[in-house]
């Protein structure tokens, strides 16, 4: 499997757990549970996307992990335009990208054993 498609399912996934962070952060909000759940989804694998692009450039696992906390921010802060709850938006968001420009840096997969020597 590639960089960028491993990227973004482990964001997704990661998604689904940013969105239902929801529940703790803000219980008020359980009403729509589903829509922030779609959103989280979405915006992980968008930083998913990003940060699985970034990968296959290079192999700093500092920058990786730059873009995917940034790009995570960022998206998670667009989000919170004109809306109340920055921050238990932002720090979810932050960590997902944070785990997937991690893990992706460290993934091996989808390279032949001759590119990994």
């Amino acid at each position: 499997m590639k960089k960028p498609v491993f990227a973004m399912l482990l964001g997704g996934v990661l998604g689904v757990f940013d969105g239902l962070t929801a529940l703790i952060s803000a219980p008020q909000e359980a009403p729509n549970i589903v829509g922030i759940v779609i959103g989280s989804t979405f915006k992980g694998v968008i930083v998913g996307l990003i940060v699985g692009m970034v990968a296959g450039r290079t192999r700093s696992v500092t920058v990786g992990v730059g873009v995917g906390v940034v790009v995570g921010a960022l998206l998670a802060y667009l989000v919170t335009i004109g809306g109340p709850y920055l921050w238990e938006i932002v720090l979810p968001g932050s960590v997902v990208g944070l785990i997937v420009g991690f893990a992706t840096m460290k993934y091996e997969g989808g390279q032949t054993p001759a590119a990994r020597a």
